[in-house]
């Protein structure tokens, strides 16, 4: 089948009646269909990751971490390459292989679920695969722009990028919805641990009973149990007993501290130690779950997708070399443009990775802790829909205008979170406002992702091919987004239990782009307005 049509002019306003604009929009609905998938593939790994602990998976918070941060990792060097083959290879052949590449890591997750003895190398690297689902996005959308003339750019850019998003809600979204649905495979058993519970389980065990189930675990297990207590308590404890026997200093720990440092533990692990102190205690919960159906599920629709592609997508004349695409990088508007877009859909794409391990290990040790997957997947819808709305609204009045407001919007929720102690909490009454602020970020962000794409277009007015190639390199560098949340977000963590130091960042990150978009796109007499 012909793959390059043999005209393509959607400024003409005769071509684009005649013809021109029903084959846009049916590119339009393929590609934007298949982006919601490649999205929702790429961070099926942040709601996967939520669970492995659950079913055996003996993953220390940092691994945990690392892979909600890989697929980021991975995306952003997918992206870079997708920046420069849709000009050689076209709409067609991209978009087919890029979609059916997908079941790789779909099948390949499927599987590894199933085995708790699956090594962690193996979902490192299944986490690199998932990158093909965010790779995308650098060929896509400028194959968009590309099929669009000047007036309907932003509007078409924002469909399909406000719809493709909505890929990381759907992951989060259908993933607690066919836990119960078994699509291939055994069910596992799923283990989680009540914090209000445990602490009634240590007050009712014997301090001999405690002793006697903490020293028949090996040296290694306590070590990891003990690391789950803040290092204050550990140290004034161990100069109140003087004595470094972990068998003694675990017992000699404060309840809360005891309860909260198993109920932090391996699930599979605290169920055997609070099982071992009181048979058919209340602080374990077991049910049947299909973890592999949250991966699975997406087989059939990327296959019939991949086959919709090959036979209805056609590829746009615009052929130029690699080297001949390299004329972007001396252009100083390209690396500010990359600045305004990793603050936009940068934030965007980090929060969606890293929100349900936030609410896990900032909130999760708390009576009555909220299950992350509730509310992970609201982020998301809330920063797709906002960059769906507001695309009609940069076609009216601009997309600088939008970015400058999303840079202080992230500056804005990045300040409370730090000085109301949202990531930094000491009760469970703080995440309502907690999430509330997250989810005005995601907000703003959609506005901003929005204005973005609105604004590249004109910035490079005088070259479109120089446009499509800025929107893939902008949107390469910004899908590091979430190796560079999760990662720093888990660092963090690790280091003092704690987000603060990550999110003052943000803010000195959003006051440099924005800055710079006001001055070069925004302000009265700037030198590109847009």
């Amino acid at each position: 089948m012909k793959t390059w049509l043999d005209k393509w002019d959607p400024e003409d306003d005769a071509f684009w009646s005649s013809g021109g604009s029903k084959i846009a929009w049916k590119t339009l609905t393929i590609t934007t269909i298949t982006l919601l998938l490649s999205f929702a593939s790429w961070f099926m790994m942040s709601v996967i990751a939520v669970k492995l602990p659950g079913l055996g998976f003996n993953f220390s918070k940092d691994q945990l971490f690392w892979l909600t941060a890989i697929p980021g990792l991975s995306a952003g060097f997918l992206r870079i390459i997708h920046t420069f083959i849709l000009p050689i290879f076209g709409t067609r052949h991209v978009v087919s292989f890029a979609t059916a590449i997908k079941l790789i890591p779909v099948i390949g997750i499927g599987f590894a679920v199933m085995d708790v003895n699956t090594p962690f190398w193996v979902f490192a690297v299944l986490a690199f695969t998932t990158g093909f689902g965010g790779g995308d996005f650098s060929s896509y959308m400028p194959s968009t722009s590309l099929f669009f003339p000047k007036r309907l750019k932003g509007t078409a850019l924002g469909i399909q990028a406000g719809i493709g998003n909505f890929g990381v809600s759907v992951a989060q979204f259908v993933t607690p919805l066919v836990l119960s649905v078994g699509i291939y495979g055994a069910a596992s058993v799923f283990t989680s641990i009540d914090p209000k519970e445990t602490v009634a389980v240590f007050q009712n065990a014997s301090i001999e009973k405690q002793k006697e189930v903490f020293s028949a675990l090996n040296a290694e297990v306590q070590t990891k149990i003990l690391s789950n207590v803040k290092k204050n308590v550990i140290d004034s404890v161990t100069t109140s007993i003087q004595s470094d026997d972990k068998v003694v200093l675990f017992t000699s720990l404060p309840v809360k501290a005891k309860a909260k440092a198993i109920a932090n533990a391996n699930p599979k692990m605290a169920e055997k130690i609070l099982n071992d102190l009181k048979p058919g205690n209340t602080a374990v919960k077991n049910q049947e779950i299909y973890l592999q159906s949250a991966a699975f599920w997406y087989a059939p629709f990327l296959i019939i997708l991949s086959i919709i592609s090959w036979f209805y997508l056609r590829s746009i004349p615009m052929k130029a070399s690699i080297k001949e695409q390299m004329d972007i990088f001396s252009n100083k508007h390209t690396w500010y443009c990359t600045i305004t877009y990793v603050m936009t859909f940068g934030t965007f794409a980090g929060l969606s990775a890293a929100f349900p391990l936030m609410i896990k290990f900032l909130y999760g040790d708390f009576p009555n802790a909220p299950d992350p997957l509730v509310y992970a997947f609201y982020g998301p819808l809330i920063g797709s829909a906002s960059r769906i709305a507001f695309g009609f609204v940069a076609d009216k009045v601009g997309g600088a205008i939008l970015t400058t407001i999303t840079g202080l919007g992230i500056l804005g929720g990045s300040i409370i979170l730090v000085t109301q102690g949202l990531v930094a909490p000491t009760s469970m009454e703080q995440f309502p406002m907690f999430v509330t602020v997250i989810l005005a970020m995601f907000f703003f962000t959609g506005i901003g992702n929005a204005g973005t794409f609105r604004q590249y277009p004109i910035i490079f007015a005088e070259n479109q091919r120089q446009a499509a190639g800025v929107i893939g390199w902008t949107a390469a560098i910004a899908a590091f987004g979430p190796f560079i949340f999760s990662k720093l977000i888990g660092n963090n963590l690790s280091a003092n239990g704690t987000v603060n130091q990550f999110f003052i960042g943000v803010a000195f990150f959003a006051i440099l782009a924005t800055g710079i978009n006001w001055w070069f796109y925004n302000r009265k007499g700037c030198e590109k307005p847009s």
